[in-house]
């Protein structure tokens, strides 16, 4: 919706030029803020910015959020707006410091003829200047001179402030390394949504990010990785020690403190993560004293499980490095949280360790979790005893908290619910909303990600305060953050996707009054966000159009019913059957579709009589063994039933999601089954449906069988497909189709075997949809 405009100007004006200030009208519906204000108020008129516009500054904070509007208008229209520091008569941004406002909070005035900014800090003054650049048209995002912008925006009164102190976005650079260029343009675009941390993940097993002047090797050995990008994260080898290590980056010092300045420039906290006492390979690799067993190891490749080599909690050579470590980390970092991860630390070793069970004698632990609190409260004191304070994952709760720390709740809300109702303050992460390596939208559509399905809208349900806190527990709730884990985000690109429009949505949950949350308005304003993402080069996803679709197989008539929805509410959905074009004559979607033949359905979301977003086409195959008897005679897993034992022949196929309910699956054996046709029937092709996902340990069969019998006792071979294992990174839908001589017969036996994986062969899965006879 482009904004509504009344010119005022007379008539004959018109014909001549019209130099006067153009006055617009505003509606409510034109003004598109993301977060949501916590008050707005439209009044009549409107301010015009032009080439003599002017920024009255008292002081560099306010300057410095000035900048930011005034570097905007110097790229999209050319003008080098000044910053004065006398009050001009007119046409001009002024800012003025209130102790009445809380922090972070701003009020904006819009008048005729002069802007007013209120606030009691910096980030709030930079808020307001953000709200400012919503205000006028998508053009001001441009990187390119724009031609016939009109720079007006409406008179508006808006008193604002978040809801929450913690606004956070983490990104992981250990899995796949980004350079600095790109975490400034992250860290920017965090302040355009009013977030103001940035928790940067550098320490993980796959590499070592920040350059630690007194540990060198941390860089030069754990920073580099064996270069296994084509293989899937899941499925790579473990290296040899003197394989060459050529994957990896890291940032310098002086690299840490330029990112760290910028981020001060847009209000962004920078918080630092240094992992123990596990996911640390990487340092391990460069030091292996470090560890229990002292043994060389390498920087793993890909994914890592369980992660057994983590620091050795029974040497104080390991405190002394790691307080070395934190040393310079903050020296950096002047953040106010120093973040330890803490997560997922696999003992075993330490249950062996002799220094490690010296240790537990020593300080009267009775088991390896309490060692690990012992771990965590002695860091916390060293990291208490420099002025900042300890956050970490919620397994930090085991055996008992450090008396200072702060935890980030990732494992859904049980360990922020514990650890507030303990005092200790808490943000909240939970995988099944801010996690945003998830899909979010359906798998077959999407660029591959770590698994789960956390779309915009379910982003937008997050609320960091959960119904069963307390008051008091209330209290202790920072705010939330996104994680964004790298395994499969390999480059910019990706991460872009991955990050919007979710952001935005989390934005204003964690921004604006819980009383104004709502999806439908909110969606309306992300469509126009979107304009604004196309203009400032962002990669967002457009999943919130793509459609997905349920169907349901009435097993008596074997008819199916198709219904179709996407993520916006009110939705111009048309489909269109076979060969029927997907244009503005197909039918409008008003209730699921049914079909009893073989039938193709595209459809998409429409918008101005035309497609947008990715179409959604489905091909139901009404072949020759539907709705038919199958007999299993090798039985699928219990964990991956699909339908039960209609599964393979009820017309319904298999997604990219093998937890679709429509996937059946056999681990560490081969598939066989056999299917009645009840009477003698022509066939000439019989296909099996199946997934690859190395990954998870889901591979191709590499051979497939079809014999056929008219008796159900003597099978005679038609076909075989023999197929050697492939490298495969991706997930990936294959149909393995066998022609053969028509022939007239009633039972089809397929048979499909399995990858034989030396290294394990007893999680090797075979996964099968559909069988198709024609």
């Amino acid at each position: 919706m482009k904004l509504k405009v009344v010119l005022v100007c007379a008539l004959s004006l018109i014909f001549f030029g019209c130099n006067t200030k153009e006055t617009k009208v505003f509606t409510e519906s034109d003004i598109q803020v993301i977060p949501k204000p916590e008050s707005l108020k439209l009044n009549e008129g409107n301010f015009q910015f032009n080439e003599s516009t002017t920024f009255y500054v008292a002081d560099d904070a306010q300057s410095a959020a000035a900048q930011i509007l005034i570097d905007r208008f110097k790229v999209a229209q050319g003008w080098d707006l000044k910053t004065v520091d006398t009050q001009p008569k007119s046409n001009y941004i002024q800012f003025k410091t209130s102790e009445d406002i809380e922090d972070e909070g701003y009020k904006l005035m819009v008048e005729n003829d002069v802007i007013t900014i209120e606030s009691n800090d910096f980030n709030g003054f930079l808020y307001g200047i953000q709200t400012l650049r919503q205000l006028l048209p998508p053009a001001i995002e441009s990187e390119t001179k724009t031609a016939d912008a009109h720079w007006v925006i409406p008179n508006v009164e808006i008193a604002d402030k978040p809801r929450f102190e913690w606004r956070g976005l983490m990104l992981d650079v250990s899995r796949h390394f980004f350079q600095k260029e790109y975490i400034k343009k992250t860290i920017d675009r965090l302040a355009y949504h009013k977030m103001n941390t940035f928790h940067f993940h550098l320490i993980d097993d796959q590499g070592w990010r920040i350059e630690i002047k007194k540990y060198p090797k941390l860089t030069e050995v754990g920073a580099w990785r064996v270069d296994q990008e084509d293989k899937p994260w899941d499925g790579r080898y473990t290296p040899e020690l003197d394989e060459k290590a050529t994957y990896g980056g890291f940032y310098t010092q002086e690299d840490i403190k330029e990112i760290v300045a910028y981020a001060e420039t847009r209000g962004v906290t920078v918080v630092p993560e240094i992992e123990m006492p596990a996911h640390v390979t990487s340092a391990i690799a460069s030091y292996p004293e470090l560890s229990c067993l002292e043994k060389p190891v390498p920087v793993p490749s890909g994914g890592l499980w369980p992660i057994t080599d983590i620091y050795c909690a029974g040497k104080d050579s390991t405190f002394e490095f790691l307080e070395d470590v934190l040393v310079e980390v903050m020296e950096l970092f002047p953040s106010k949280y120093i973040h330890v991860g803490g997560d997922e630390a696999t003992k075993t070793n330490w249950e062996k360790c002799p220094h490690c069970k010296k240790r537990m004698r020593d300080e009267q632990l009775k088991s390896v979790e309490e060692l690990q609190s012992y771990f965590i409260k002695r860091m916390e004191r060293f990291i208490s005893s420099k002025g900042r304070v300890l956050i970490g994952w919620d397994e930090i709760l085991e055996g008992g908290l450090a008396p200072g720390a702060a935890v980030m709740s990732w494992r859904g809300v049980k360990g922020g619910l514990e650890a507030s109702e303990q005092g200790h303050d808490v943000v909240m992460t939970p995988g099944t909303h801010c996690y945003f390596d998830h899909y979010q939208g359906p798998m077959d559509t999407e660029p591959l990600a770590w698994g789960g399905n956390t779309p915009v809208s379910k982003v937008y349900q997050f609320d960091p305060i959960v119904d069963t806190m307390s008051e008091e527990q209330a209290k202790h709730v920072l705010g939330g953050q996104a994680n964004l884990w790298a395994e499969h985000i390999t480059t910019e690109s990706h991460s872009e996707y991955m990050i919007f429009p979710r952001l935005a949505a989390l934005s204003e949950a964690l921004w604006s009054p819980k009383a104004s949350r709502d999806w439908d308005d909110f969606s309306s304003r992300m469509e126009h966000l979107f304009e604004r993402y196309e203009l400032q080069g962002i990669n967002y996803a457009k999943s919130a159009y793509t459609l997905t679709s349920d169907a349901q197989v009435d097993e008596a008539t074997n008819t199916i019913t198709v219904s179709l929805k996407n993520e916006f509410p009110v939705a111009d959905i048309r489909y269109a059957l076979n060969d029927s074009p997907l244009d503005e004559t197909a039918t409008t979607y008003t209730k699921p579709i049914e079909i009893n033949s073989t039938t193709t359905i595209k459809a998409s979301l429409f918008e101005d009589d035309k497609p947008v977003g990715k179409v959604f086409e489905k091909t139901f195959n009404y072949h020759k063994a539907v709705g038919k008897k199958v007999i299993y005679n090798n039985m699928y897993s219990d964990s991956y039933q699909g339908k039960g034992a209609a599964n393979m022949v009820n017309i319904v196929r298999g997604t990219k999601n093998f937890h679709d309910g429509q996937w059946q699956a056999w681990i560490a054996k081969d598939m066989e089954l056999t299917i009645d046709l009840e009477d003698e029937t022509e066939i000439s092709n019989v296909s099996v449906g199946a997934m690859e996902s190395q990954g998870p340990s889901i591979y191709f069969p590499t051979q497939v069988e079809v014999l056929v019998s008219n008796d159900g006792k003597t099978f005679t071979r038609v076909g075989k497909i023999d197929r050697p294992y492939k490298n495969n990174p991706g997930i990936t839908l294959k149909d393995f189709s066998i022609d053969f001589d028509t022939q007239k017969v009633r039972f089809v036996k397929v048979k499909a075997k399995r990858y034989n994986r030396t290294d394990r062969d007893d999680g090797v899965w075979i996964f099968i949809d559909e069988i198709i006879v024609r």
